[in-house]
């Protein structure tokens, strides 16, 4: 039901967009030896995202007496007007938080984004809370050519956190990012 009216208002969207750009409807031929005709051609697509270049992160044997984080440049493409698009982050932690865990054991773990590549710092998210207003420079899905990549995601734990953890032991989790347009 929902693609069929997706298809309703894509065909009013081309007929409206068709009837103001001043388009000629379609002509149709005339008996002859030749017979020439015309159409009006309109074309659309809707607003589309893709985050692409993630990499799992490994903190491993860190010093717990110093900070651990870890950035990564990532391609965020939009194809909307402005290139804008909001990025929301969400652990799988109790209520979605930001928690690595091993059983009964768990460690927090903080978030950070910023709207270029290249960053070992950016604006701290909450799980669950899109960050908004940003915009990409990527002119393609993958960041395959021209703009290499867009963005960076930063993973911190802090040294009061890392002198939380058990030694030996090792704290597993899944940050989820959501893209959207905007």
């Amino acid at each position: 039901m929902a693609k069929a009216r997706l298809r309703q208002l894509a065909t009013a969207c081309i007929a409206g967009l068709l009837a103001e750009g001043g388009a000629s409807a379609a002509t149709q031929g005339s008996l002859g030896t030749t017979s020439t005709g015309s159409i009006s051609i309109g074309a659309s697509i809707p607003n589309r995202v893709q985050l692409s270049g993630l990499s799992d992160v490994l903190l491993l044997n860190q010093d717990p007496a110093t900070p651990a984080s870890n950035a990564q440049d990532v391609c965020i493409w939009s194809n909307t007007s402005t290139r804008g698009y909001n990025v929301t982050a969400s652990g799988n932690g109790a209520g979605s938080a930001f928690t690595l865990a091993n059983g009964a054991l768990s460690v927090p773990y903080s978030v950070e984004w910023a709207g270029s590549s290249g960053q070992s710092s950016g604006t701290s998210l909450a799980s669950g809370t899109a960050m908004t207003g940003l915009t990409s420079a990527a002119t393609n899905p993958t960041c395959s050519s021209g703009l290499s990549n867009s963005a960076s995601l930063i993973v911190r734990i802090s040294s009061a956190n890392l002198q939380s953890m058990q030694a030996a032991t090792t704290y597993t989790g899944t940050l989820t990012l959501v893209v959207a347009p905007e």
